[in-house]
């Protein structure tokens, strides 16, 4: 993820909004935009292309965006997850921010600044987990290192 371009997913069963959306971050952003109106296809795609974050409407006809961040979130267990949707509803919120530790819940229509902020401030978290990710892989190999070294430093009966 470090030195490649971030790949972005948005996920809604309406055509135009998957539309909208991917016109406008292709104007304003540099990622690379993968897009969806069908939860299945886009479960099979991302099984085969990594994304870093992902974007998906609440109320879907194969299942809802919660179940089906559930299984991004199996899948990329790191990644930064957004819910869109057109109804303001807290109970839904307070579940997908419960059930699939989502980064963003956002209301329909969105802002065009917000919601590039929010994809940005995703990208630069998840980032910056990536970067603790590889630190600590590196931590725990120095301490295995050093606690050979001084397995073989004790003096042997």
């Amino acid at each position: 993820m470090a030195n490649s371009q971030k790949r972005i997913l948005i996920l809604d069963d309406e055509e135009i909004v998957v539309n909208s959306l991917k016109s406008l971050l292709c104007l304003e952003t540099t990622h690379d935009v993968l897009t969806f109106t069908s939860c299945q296809e886009a479960l099979e795609a991302i099984r085969r292309t990594p994304i870093d974050l992902a974007i998906s409407d609440f109320l879907m006809p194969e299942m809802d965006g919660v179940s089906f961040l559930k299984e991004v979130r199996r899948i990329y267990p790191a990644i930064q997850l957004i819910i869109l949707t057109g109804f303001a509803d807290k109970e839904s919120a307070i579940r997908a921010i419960n059930e699939v530790r989502l980064y963003q819940y956002l209301e329909k229509p969105w802002d065009n600044d917000e919601i590039i902020q929010v994809i940005e401030s995703g990208l630069n978290e998840r980032m910056l987990i990536y970067k603790l990710q590889e630190y600590s892989q590196e931590l725990e190999a120095k301490v295995r290192q050093l606690e050979q070294q001084v397995g073989k430093l004790k003096p042997q009966p």
